[in-house]
């Protein structure tokens, strides 16, 4: 069984860093033999070992060096929720949600998912209220 508290806080430090190359780490650490990271909006999954090799390789392999802004971390027992923000590199604020299952004291399931920013329509103006959009 794997100490969930000090996983939850090795997780808000790296993606308080930013560093994308740090997850690697926390996967080969927290993760079950069994780990998948699934990206339902593009139709893949990844298994522990890719997602590593990803994570080592991201700007190497796509020509961009993503910087992850933090908000919050939520959830509890055997699922959690990340939220923040993506850069990268064009400026363009993409919104990031992950969804952790977490089996025995160790994370088995990531589904994340991105998305990109918009411009509200005008026809929904007189029912909601503005806020300010996501930042990078």
């Amino acid at each position: 069984m794997g100490d969930t508290k000090q996983m939850q806080a090795d997780f808000e430090a790296v993606l308080k860093s930013g560093d994308f190359g740090r997850l690697s780490d926390l996967v080969q650490r927290y993760g079950t033999d069994d780990f998948v990271e699934e990206w339902p909006q593009s139709g893949e999954r990844l298994t522990k070992a890719a997602s590593m090799k990803l994570a080592e390789s991201y700007p190497q392999m796509s020509g961009t060096s993503p910087k992850f802004s933090y908000k919050r971390m939520l959830g509890g027992g055997d699922m959690f929720v990340i939220e923040g923000t993506i850069d990268y590199g064009d400026g363009i604020p993409v919104s990031y949600i992950g969804i952790g299952e977490v089996r025995d004291g160790k994370v088995a399931k990531m589904t994340e998912y991105f998305a990109n920013p918009f411009e509200a329509p005008a026809w929904r103006a007189d029912v909601v209220e503005r806020m300010e959009p996501a930042r990078v």
